[in-house]
């Protein structure tokens, strides 16, 4: 049996208002917050309280305006994230929403140490930057490893016989 989630008025509002300053995105409920470049779509999580709500829409808009499609690297993926939290809090401002520099920086984080795993290096410790778009290579001990092409999945680090 499916739960139906009822959003508040005021985030009822605030969808409809984003929806006609932005007609060419859709906005729709989802199991997380996401920006589909193939579709112009914003999905949000309904059961995320009235604020994250707001914040995370924003945070998609902005990706959508930025033309955040794809990255080489994770460290462009980063850079993406933030940039996108700096023009969803300029956004928010015409909205009323004020997105806290504290809320970002935790959103933040979860890249930064996603990325911190990833690139440490499986035998000596030692944090590099990419070798490639799925591989590292330690310039210390000159191990090479595959990483899994997720954000959201595991960081396995696999390294090379």
């Amino acid at each position: 049996m499916a739960v139906t989630i009822t959003l508040s008025s005021t985030t009822k509002k605030f969808i409809r208002d984003v929806g006609k300053d932005y007609p060419d995105f859709t906005i729709e409920r989802g199991r997380q917050e996401h920006w589909s470049p193939k579709s112009n779509t914003i999905t949000f999580n309904p059961s995320q309280t009235p604020e994250r709500i707001r914040f995370g829409i924003l945070h998609e808009l902005a990706h959508g305006l930025l033309d955040h499609s794809t990255y080489q690297s994770d460290f462009e993926l980063l850079k993406m994230e933030s940039e996108a939290w700096h023009l969803a809090s300029q956004i928010g401002l015409k909205y009323g929403v004020s997105i806290p520099q504290d809320h970002i920086q935790d959103c933040l984080d979860t890249y930064r140490d996603w990325l911190h795993h990833r690139s440490a290096c499986p035998t000596c410790g030692m944090h590099v930057l990419q070798d490639s778009d799925s591989s590292y290579k330690c310039f210390n001990c000159g191990t090479v490893w595959d990483v899994s092409s997720g954000r959201f999945v595991r960081p396995y680090r696999r390294t090379r016989k």
